[in-house]
């Protein structure tokens, strides 16, 4: 990933250092990293915010609504990511209930103490999500 300092950022992006400054100051845009010199470093992401940021001054938005109409984008993004996240632990799920249900027959028709000792070889979290999915499996949901 390039980094730019605030002077070639200002060149890629068409604005002035004192315009960086002041938007990193807002909260408009933040620096990536830190220098060992302590010069700001910026993203290439940071030069697209910059020009959403004067498409949007260009529509007559103030900086305090242009900060709430990025921060609303970005919080846009999040819930997507956790929508993903939560779309694909449902599908885990299923497929992890699909697997207990055809080994419940077979720890069905095991001794007692054998169920017991395979259960003891997990880790004590993967017992207890064994121990849940059968309990969902065998009452349904709790909700």
């Amino acid at each position: 990933m390039t980094l730019y300092r605030i002077g070639e950022l200002a060149k890629v992006a068409g604005v002035s250092e004192r315009t960086i400054d002041y938007y990193t100051k807002l909260g408009l845009i933040a620096p990536e990293s830190r220098t060992e010199k302590n010069y700001r470093l910026y993203s290439y992401e940071t030069s697209a915010r910059l020009v959403r940021i004067n498409l949007l001054k260009q529509e007559k938005y103030t900086l305090e609504e242009i900060k709430e109409k990025l921060d609303k984008w970005n919080m846009g993004n999040e819930e997507e990511q956790v929508s993903d996240k939560l779309t694909h632990l449902e599908l885990h799920m299923l497929q992890l209930e699909k697997e207990v249900r055809e080994l419940s027959p077979i720890i069905e028709q095991m001794k007692p103490g054998q169920a017991r000792r395979m259960l003891t070889q997990l880790l004590p979290q993967g017992a207890a999500v064994i121990e849940a999915l059968k309990l969902l499996l065998n009452h349904g949901p709790l909700m």
